[in-house]
C-alpha cells in the first residue's frame, strides 16, 4: 500500500466528541470534489466516535462586557471543558508516529478546520494527521495533551500548534507554554505554530481593542521565542489577514473563526505550506528519538 492509499484511513478514526448541537462538518459536495482531486484519497467518516458539539473558540463567563472585562480587557475564560472536541483514536496516533506524520493541537478553529486540513495535507505531502483539538481551550492544557501523547506514544518529527487565541484572556502565561512545548519536543523536531488574530465583532469597542492588543501580545511572545528556538516555525496568519484589510471580513466570521470555504482554505493552505517546508528541512532518515 502506498502513502496516499494508507493516508485515507488517517482521519477516519479521529474521534470527535462534545456537547450541544451537531456539527455536520464539510459539505458532501466539497468532500467529493476534494477526494477526486486527491486521486482516490478518501475522507471516511464511518470511524468517527461522535460528532463535535459547540465549537465557539471564546468561552466567556458572562454576557456582560462591562462586568467581566477581566484583568486584560478581553473578558475571562469560562468552562472550555464542556465544549466540542476532536481527538484522534489510539490507532491513528500510533500510525502517525510510525509514519512520521504530524501531531496537531488546537482550539475550535482547529475543530472546525482540521478535517479539511487533513485532506489538504495528505494530497500535498502524503502525510497523515493525528489531532487533539478542543474548542475554547487555552494553550496550557493543549501542551499538557502534547506531554501526555509524547510520554505514551512518542512523537513524529513535526508538531502543529494551532493554539493561542484563548490565551487572549491571560496573555502573560503564553511564553512559558511555548518554552514547555519546545522542551517536550526537543531540538531535533520542528514545531509549526499558527499565530493569532482575534477582534470579536459582537463585543463592545473597548473589548475589541483589548482583543487586538492581546492577540498582538501573544504573537510578540511567539516571535520572541522563535529567535531562541531555531526549530520553531511560525505560520503568519495575523500578518496574512492584515496585508489586505478586506480579508478580515472575507476570511473571518465574528472576528475569530474562519469562514468556510474562503477563510478555512486560506488558513489551511498557509499551514500546509509551513508543514511542507518543515518536512523538507528534516533529515531524510527518521531520528531514533
Amino acid at each position: 500500500m502506498n502513502d496516499a492509499q494508507s493516508n485515507r484511513h488517517s482521519w477516519a478514526d479521529q474521534g470527535t466528541q462534545g456537547r450541544g448541537s451537531r456539527s455536520r462538518g464539510p459539505r458532501v459536495s466539497r468532500r467529493r470534489s476534494r477526494e477526486s482531486n486527491l486521486q482516490g484519497i478518501e475522507l471516511l467518516l464511518t470511524g468517527a466516535v461522535a460528532v463535535a458539539g459547540t465549537t465557539g473558540a471564546i468561552v466567556a463567563a458572562s454576557h456582560s462586557d462591562a462586568a467581566d472585562s477581566g484583568p486584560y480587557g478581553s473578558g475571562v475564560l469560562g468552562n472550555w471543558q464542556i465544549m466540542g472536541k476532536a481527538i484522534a483514536t489510539e490507532a491513528t496516533i500510533k500510525t502517525v508516529v510510525a509514519r512520521d506524520g504530524v501531531f496537531m493541537f488546537g482550539d475550535s478553529i482547529a475543530v472546525q478546520d482540521g478535517r479539511s486540513l487533513a485532506v489538504r495535507l495528505a494530497g500535498r505531502t502524503g502525510d497523515s494527521l493525528a489531532v487533539h483539538n478542543w474548542s475554547g481551550r487555552p494553550t496550557t492544557p493543549a501542551v499538557d495533551a502534547l506531554q501526555a501523547w509524547a510520554t505514551k506514544y512518542g512523537m513524529p518529527r513535526r508538531i502543529l500548534m494551532a493554539t493561542g487565541t484563548n490565551d487572549a484572556f491571560n496573555p502573560p502565561v503564553f511564553a512559558a507554554q511555548i518554552n514547555r512545548t519546545m522542551s517536550i519536543v526537543g531540538p531535533n523536531r520542528i514545531v509549526v505554530w499558527v499565530n493569532t488574530q482575534m477582534c470579536r465583532t459582537s463585543k463592545a469597542a473597548a473589548m475589541q481593542v483589548a482583543d487586538q492588543r492581546n492577540s498582538a501580545w501573544i504573537n510578540l511572545q511567539l516571535a520572541d521565542a522563535q529567535r531562541r528556538y531555531p526549530n520553531l516555525r511560525i505560520v503568519h496568519w495575523a500578518e496574512y489577514l492584515a496585508a489586505k484589510p478586506s480579508r478580515l471580513i472575507a476570511y473571518l466570521r465574528e472576528g475569530v473563526h474562519t469562514t468556510v470555504p474562503l477563510g478555512q482554505d486560506a488558513r489551511n493552505e498557509l499551514i500546509t505550506q509551513g508543514l511542507a517546508a518543515a518536512k523538507l528541512a528534516l533529515p531524510q532518515a527518521k531520528s531514533s528519538q
